[in-house]
């Protein structure tokens, strides 16, 4: 196995787990914290937080399969997310994410070929009010519409 945490990980980790009444329900954040030090969650830091956390790699498996917003191996410098939930619908997220798949030359759970944009269509990202609603990495891009879309990828890619 080529995953384990840093000492300093260690550490936090264990200090959330004296948080919760079982060591278990400190899934979500041993997750975030191995994204964090290596940047994406693979099979091997899966294994490892199932051995700290007294759980098995399906269960870890699962819950990590089931939320989005986890960077997996191969994930862009951008993980572009399109609301697909009904109230998004509703106002066109098809075509913001018809918009971005054209723009980017790819499609859903495609990444760019020079790994700068993943793109993924997603479930609710709770901004119903807003909707289509956009997470870009970990921040909300809210109100798009198709026609913004070139726009959004020339400030992402650097351009003032």
């Amino acid at each position: 196995m080529s995953f384990s945490f840093t000492p300093e990980r260690r550490a936090k980790l264990d200090a959330l787990i004296l948080r919760y009444p079982k060591k278990q329900a400190a899934l979500l954040p041993a997750l975030r914290l191995a994204e964090e030090q290596a940047g994406c969650i693979d099979f091997d830091a899966m294994v490892h937080i199932a051995e700290i956390l007294d759980v098995s790699p399906a269960r870890v498996l699962g819950v990590f399969s089931f939320y989005t917003h986890y960077r997996r191996p191969g994930t862009g410098k951008y993980l572009v997310q399109v609301c697909s939930t009904l109230p998004c619908a509703l106002r066109g997220s098809d075509a913001v994410y018809d918009a971005l798949s054209s723009e980017l030359g790819i499609g859903r759970d495609e990444t760019t070929k020079d790994g700068m944009f993943t793109l993924k269509k997603v479930e609710c990202l709770a901004s119903c009010g807003t909707a289509v609603c956009l997470q870009v990495n970990d921040d909300y891009i809210e109100n798009v519409r198709p026609e913004q879309v070139p726009e959004i990828l020339r400030k992402l890619r650097g351009g003032a």
